[in-house]
């Protein structure tokens, strides 16, 4: 076999085991303080990276290292929306589209690109976590995908601490520092979680992955912290 065979097969593997998603901006809220600071402070090109980095990591944090493994989708559109719905972002993954609000930029009080960075690894897991077909609970599909923010060191300040909250899908931080904990008693918990999440959801998968029901291991984290409120 010659070299140029042999790099054109490795080329052709590293060509399949990728997935090409293309990512597009629309800032529709120039007119707006809001805008005009993500335009200055963020910025298109940075967006656009960042939602590229952002699927990488998932894919890593979901071990969905073959393209099979992953939903299929071509195309994620960000757009900036001059709207006043007091949420900092929402995603519709049916169709690959990420709505960060405006108003929600020009209010933050801090590093608005650090804080929009960790929003935008939020939404992206919406676009690429599976949802147990709609079954699985919303403070569970949230929770996870403030544990892949976690993951990505771009927790903010504002969260709440780890043991806080009043049951474990109660979403975002909360249930995102849950499955930490689940993920410190089997390793690559999360991503087993979400493969099982494909095709269904059930309290039950719990059990099979570690063992406890979610209640035991919900008590078992609160215990280990104090049982914080």
């Amino acid at each position: 076999m010659t070299m140029h065979v042999l790099c054109f097969l490795v080329l052709l593997a590293a060509i399949q085991g990728t997935q090409a998603v293309e990512y597009t901006f629309t800032n529709n809220a120039l007119s707006t303080p809001g805008g005009v600071r993500f335009r200055d402070a963020i910025g298109e090109e940075y967006a656009k990276q960042t939602l590229d980095s952002a699927t990488q990591f998932i894919w890593g944090v979901f071990q969905q290292n073959n393209p099979a493994d992953r939903k299929n989708v071509e195309k994620v559109s960000l757009f900036v929306d001059d709207t006043n719905d007091g949420v900092a972002a929402y995603t519709i993954p049916s169709n690959g589209e990420i709505h960060v609000t405006a108003k929600y930029v020009n209010d933050y009080n801090g590093d608005v690109k650090t804080e929009i960075t960790g929003v935008l690894y939020h939404e992206m897991v919406h676009v690429w976590q599976w949802n147990g077909n709609g079954a699985a609970p919303v403070g569970l599909t949230e929770g996870i995908a403030d544990y892949v923010r976690l993951k990505a060191n771009y927790a903010p300040s504002h969260w709440r601490k780890p043991g806080e909250g009043q049951k474990w899908d109660q979403g975002y931080d909360v249930t995102a520092y849950f499955l930490d904990y689940c993920g410190s008693l089997r390793s690559g918990f999360v991503a087993q979680l979400n493969q099982q999440m494909r095709s269904g959801y059930s309290d039950q998968l719990f059990v099979q992955l570690l063992g406890k029901t979610v209640d035991q291991l919900w008590q078992e984290y609160k215990a280990k912290y104090g049982n914080i409120p």
